[in-house]
């Protein structure tokens, strides 16, 4: 039956596409940015269409420190950290698998990405490698060291901390105190609502 078939059935002659596990490029649609900056509390998410801007980003691993100079004149001399991110169908990177695609790994209590429903079990859950590929649908980036220019939304303003610390020694860390001080007029307290 394969005469029959045909030749231009078998894929060799008339293929266009790539083959499954391929990626190009130009399959990349759009890619959301998550930018978080922690001196001011603030995160905005920008939306790149354009594959050469993200190109730096690609075949990094995260928690590696890139340049957004490529991504626009308002992200001029801006580093950022990168903290991790979906694909395209919801799947989180996870930190330590260094690969740029899906993987199944055996989940178990206290690793990242599973909670542990009954105690002892173990769960096969699939996630992506750590390194940043061209099929990402957001990707979380961090502030790492701010640039000339001021992004409205992201470093002109700042959000206040809802809560402040309870633990003694993080009052200290956060005021700039001494051993000696006293810690209890740092205290940052919160008026009980009635329901």
């Amino acid at each position: 039956w394969l005469k029959s078939f045909g030749s231009s059935h078998l894929g060799t002659s008339g293929f266009t596409g790539t083959w499954r596990g391929e990626r190009s490029l130009s399959s990349v649609v759009a890619m959301k940015l998550n930018i978080a900056n922690p001196s001011t509390g603030m995160q905005k998410t920008f939306e790149i269409d354009d594959d050469k801007k993200l190109l730096p980003f690609f075949d990094k691993r995260m928690s590696a420190e890139v340049s957004g100079d490529t991504l626009g004149d308002e992200f001029k001399g801006y580093v950022f950290r990168i903290g991790g991110g979906n694909d395209k169908q919801g799947f989180p990177m996870k930190q330590g698998i260094l690969v740029n695609h899906r993987v199944r790994l055996l989940f178990k209590q206290g690793m990242s990405c599973y909670r542990e429903r009954r105690k002892g079990c173990r769960k096969r859950k699939s996630v992506r490698g750590c390194i940043v590929g061209p099929d990402l649908a957001t990707l979380s980036l961090i502030v790492v060291k701010k640039g000339d220019e001021e992004i409205p939304g992201l470093t002109d303003d700042s959000r206040p901390r809802r809560l402040g610390p309870k633990r003694a020694s993080h009052i200290r860390k956060l005021f700039g105190l001494e051993k000696q001080d006293d810690v209890r007029k740092f205290v940052v307290r919160r008026e009980a609502g009635k329901k």
